[in-house]
């Protein structure tokens, strides 16, 4: 199941029931089927909270994954300030601000799938990754 909240926002524009069935199939294109999945839309204020007290960075963040799977079945709870994803999109994505969410809202499941872009050249494989289910989905 794939649950929406919002923490200090209204809920973003997005197609709930349609962006449920695109974060499931690009799950399957993984050999994963999602289980308990709960997107939490926040401020920068929330997310720096968040990122301060579980993960002992002091910083903005468009997203933290906290990751629950279980073998093939993915579950976690996703944080996504919409603050930042607006300053990334005015900054990266040319001003393409459902894109951006898009984008990041994807990049949690891809995280959730095994897919990292910390390391040496990870980056560049997770840029590929959320390029690609962009073009699985309409917004």
């Amino acid at each position: 199941m794939i649950t929406y909240q919002t923490e200090g926002v209204e809920m973003p524009q997005i197609k709930r029931r349609e962006v449920s069935e695109w974060i499931k199939q690009v799950a399957a294109s993984y050999g994963k089927r999602v289980g308990e999945v709960a997107y939490i839309f926040c401020n920068d204020d929330k997310i720096l909270e968040v990122n301060r007290e579980y993960l002992q960075h002091d910083y903005y963040t468009d997203i933290i994954t906290f990751d629950y799977t279980e073998g093939k079945r993915i579950s976690g709870d996703l944080f996504i300030s919409l603050d930042t994803v607006r300053t990334n999109a005015d900054q990266f994505a040319e001003g393409d601000y459902p894109r951006e969410l898009h984008r990041v809202i994807i990049h949690g499941i891809l995280h959730l799938c095994g897919i990292n872009d910390k390391g040496p050249g990870e980056r560049e494989i997770m840029e590929a990754a959320e390029n690609q289910a962009l073009e699985m989905i309409r917004f």
